[in-house]
């Protein structure tokens, strides 16, 4: 019998939900290049639920009892004391989300004795200590491609609402007024703006498709170049690093992984380096940014605007600065963890279990560690110093 412990967000306010806003889901037939969805054995949850937060499981619990293991699901993550440190010491499996994750940290990794499996119900794995999982032995991975076009679906979204000034616009109607002139003194249009991606890989290239419909000049950097009939298609103009591309653009979108050499790009030098009046949008991670040096750039004019939904730590503090900054359209880590998303990370992650009770290989592209070293998709997008 295995432990499983997995940490989830809280249910809504209300409750959780009894009905939904739909009665189902598009059927989609694969991810875009080929990849399968999830091909669990079963699922025992409707498409469309409220998988993620506590009471909804992942729809995991009848699948692991009914095969005589136990599954602790809690969202009391951090502090001395909590939930997920107290039932840490004997669990085998760890699962949790980026949107709500259990850091484990280098200390966690000592005292898990038992711990053999970390999984992300979700893409992101930058929580989980990566040197510590691979001197530990333990294998990590996470459900690639279930959220990526949801998050591509976010970093469009807020590249309009932040060029068009919608949020305050929006504001304006709620507040009872009618000041069209306030509402589009700071209101562009994004047609033939030069929009850059910071990584083109799964997210980073959705990103791009979606936009090219908006006639925009397009730009990217990648530490793996894309095909060239890709640049074409696109009409892509390739950059060696951030620091080559952001001078070009008035928008930068941040879909890269964090790891080291990601860690503080985004900072007071870069910045400066930035078009004065650019827009930088952020839905990978809040430590690729640095926290302060966002402020200075939006109270001093630098940055027109930052939107994002990544913050450092997570769930973020009431007085995080990002909250209360000027020009920002922020909102809790919600990009991928819409229901649909839900859905098939769900499922991704009982395949994930399916495999690893039965003693069978798991996916190649779900792997991020394996054997004591990266594997997979993490051997790609990630690095370690070890």
């Amino acid at each position: 019998m295995a432990k499983v412990l997995c940490v989830l967000y809280d249910d809504p306010a209300a409750g959780y939900p009894t009905s939904y806003a739909r009665d189902d889901l598009p059927r989609l037939e694969g991810y875009p290049g080929g990849q399968t969805l999830p091909t669990p054995k079963a699922l025992d949850f409707t498409p469309g639920q409220l998988l993620g937060s506590v009471s909804g499981e992942l729809g995991l619990r009848k699948f692991l009892e009914s095969q005589g293991h136990q599954l602790v699901v809690t969202s009391d993550k951090d502090g001395a004391g909590s939930v997920f440190d107290r039932e840490l010491p004997d669990a085998e499996i760890v699962i949790s989300q980026p949107f709500w994750p259990a850091y484990l940290t280098a200390e966690r990794f000592e005292r898990a004795k038992e711990l053999k499996l970390v999984v992300t119900a979700g893409i992101g794995s930058d929580h989980t200590d990566i040197d510590a999982a691979i001197s530990h032995g333990v294998t990590v991975a996470e459900v690639t491609y279930s959220n990526s076009i949801s998050v591509a679906e976010h970093v469009v979204m807020m590249i309009l609402s932040q060029v068009r000034n919608y949020l305050p616009s929006y504001q304006t109607v709620l507040d009872g007024g009618w000041d069209i002139a306030d509402c589009v003194a700071r209101s562009y249009d994004v047609e033939g703006m030069h929009v850059g991606t910071v990584a083109a890989g799964r997210i980073g290239l959705a990103v791009l498709k979606r936009l090219k419909p908006f006639d925009v000049h397009l730009h990217y950097t990648d530490r793996h170049r894309l095909p060239a009939e890709v640049e074409r298609e696109l009409n892509l103009t390739f950059h060696e690093d951030a620091a080559a591309m952001v001078p070009h653009c008035d928008v930068v979108t941040v879909n890269a992984p964090l790891h080291p050499e990601t860690e503080g790009l985004f900072g007071d030098s870069l910045i400066s380096g930035m078009k004065r009046g650019a827009y930088l949008i952020n839905t990978a991670r809040a430590r690729i940014a640095d926290r302060d040096a966002i402020v200075r750039a939006l109270e001093s004019g630098r940055l027109a605007g930052y939107a994002g939904d990544v913050w450092f730590p997570q769930p973020a503090p009431a007085g995080h600065p990002w909250r209360t900054m000027p020009h920002h359209g922020m909102t809790p880590h919600i990009s991928g963890s819409s229901l649909s998303a839900q859905a098939r990370y769900s499922a991704g992650t009982r395949e994930i279990l399916e495999s690893w009770f039965d003693g069978t290989p798991i996916r190649d592209e779900y792997l991020i560690v394996d054997g004591g070293k990266l594997a997979g998709t993490g051997a790609h997008s990630y690095s370690a110093s070890r």
